[in-house]
């Protein structure tokens, strides 16, 4: 948030980009506050899927891959990081997935120091297919972020240019 505040003046992003931003931070700021393995948004859902999991912990790593790729597609048009842009789909993605590997890498260090203690925080609910699952979800976020968010994006992104902001 800090950033964000910090950098507005020099680089301001699209209102789609900070929507997305906050949305996450709300999503954050839930799985913090029960940990992730007791959000009890999703628990009227498990009697009838039968879930033995509360999969709120993928609601996060779903945004976590569909935010970052606006963010990253954002940057990467605005400061014309690619001459060829029929590769920035590819390279979002592979950003999003090294962003949501950076996190599950944290996760485990984090189980390595603290045990039975990063138990809560981990929220894997015993589920041995964890990480993989997650960096799943976050390939498929980013994905559709691609796919439902790019037309949208593109206009944003060209109002933003018309009015002169950086």
């Amino acid at each position: 948030m800090l950033v964000l505040i910090a950098t507005y003046r020099r680089f301001r992003f699209t209102t789609l980009c900070y929507t997305l931003i906050a949305i996450h931070i709300s999503i954050l700021c839930v799985g913090g506050h029960y940990t992730y393995a007791r959000v009890p948004l999703f628990d009227w859902l498990r009697p009838i899927f039968d879930w033995q999991r509360n999969h709120f912990d993928r609601l996060g790593h779903f945004a976590q891959g569909f935010v970052p790729a606006i963010i990253a597609r954002e940057l990467y048009v605005r400061l014309q990081i690619f001459n060829r842009r029929k590769w920035m789909p590819f390279l979002i993605l592979c950003t999003c997935l090294a962003i949501s590997a950076v996190y599950e890498l944290i996760e485990w260090w984090t189980a390595l120091l603290n045990g039975d203690a990063a138990t809560a925080f981990l929220g894997t609910q015993g589920d041995i297919w964890d990480t993989q699952e997650d960096m799943f979800f976050a390939l498929i976020g980013a994905i559709c972020s691609l796919l439902f968010l790019s037309r949208l994006h593109d206009q944003q992104i060209r109002a933003v240019a018309s009015q002169g902001i950086t």
